[in-house]
């Protein structure tokens, strides 16, 4: 199954493509995710996500395929099991970066999926309207993180340590995420179909937030 998928954030391509390989600033704006681990070029994450009462836990790896960071060209192969289940995703995802003008970046995610378990019951429609959800829920937290930034160019001159601390919290300090909720993130509309398909859109967050770690590998 195919999907394609576009964000827009409000920031110079050039600096995007850095801002997005820096995992400690963009991991906490991915909705419900908290980064596990690294191991090589293999990293891994958990998202959590909240259904009224009901909570499900996924858990994903990410590995590096290639990137070429002339073109701006992120290749990498993602899975992820339920916590507490046996449904399954695995992708591989390709995600660009092109100059959209007025200092906005486009990124563009294109995603190969196979899935079992309860989500391959559903057609690539209903996948696409989830996933597409929680990406826009991402893409408006990435940007209201560099909205801060731009409004506050004095403080950060004046206070650079403490802005610093600010505007890149911690992401691989143990700290979790608050979970995602499903029924805020998709509307009450999605909410049956949200459940059993959580795990592939999740997959896709995962694969967002956790890209950058290669070069922040220690």
């Amino acid at each position: 199954m195919k999907l394609e998928n576009t964000l827009s954030i409000p920031v110079a391509v050039e600096d995007a493509w850095r801002v997005l390989l820096d995992v400690e600033r963009v991991a906490p704006c991915v909705p419900g995710a908290t980064l596990t681990g690294s191991d090589g070029d293999e990293h891994r994450g958990r998202i959590k996500v909240k259904l009224g009462p009901i909570g499900l836990t996924y858990n994903g790896t990410v590995t590096f395929l290639s990137r070429d960071e002339r073109n701006r060209v992120v290749v990498l192969e993602a899975g992820g099991r339920e916590a507490r289940g046996n449904g399954t995703a695995k992708a591989l995802v390709t995600c660009r970066l092109t100059d959209a003008g007025d200092d906005r970046t486009d990124i563009h995610v294109e995603t190969e999926l196979n899935v079992t378990g309860k989500p391959a019951q559903f057609g690539r429609g209903t996948l696409a309207e989830v996933s597409g959800a929680l990406m826009d829920r991402f893409a408006e937290n990435l940007a209201a993180e560099l909205a801060a930034d731009s409004r506050k160019p004095a403080e950060l001159s004046a206070h650079p340590a403490a802005e610093e601390r600010s505007a890149h919290p911690a992401a691989s300090d143990g700290t979790t995420a608050a979970p995602l909720d499903l029924i805020d993130a998709t509307g009450a509309g999605a909410l049956k179909r949200a459940v059993p398909i959580a795990l592939a859109a999740a997959l896709l967050i995962l694969a967002l937030g956790l890209r950058g770690r290669r070069r922040h590998h220690r």
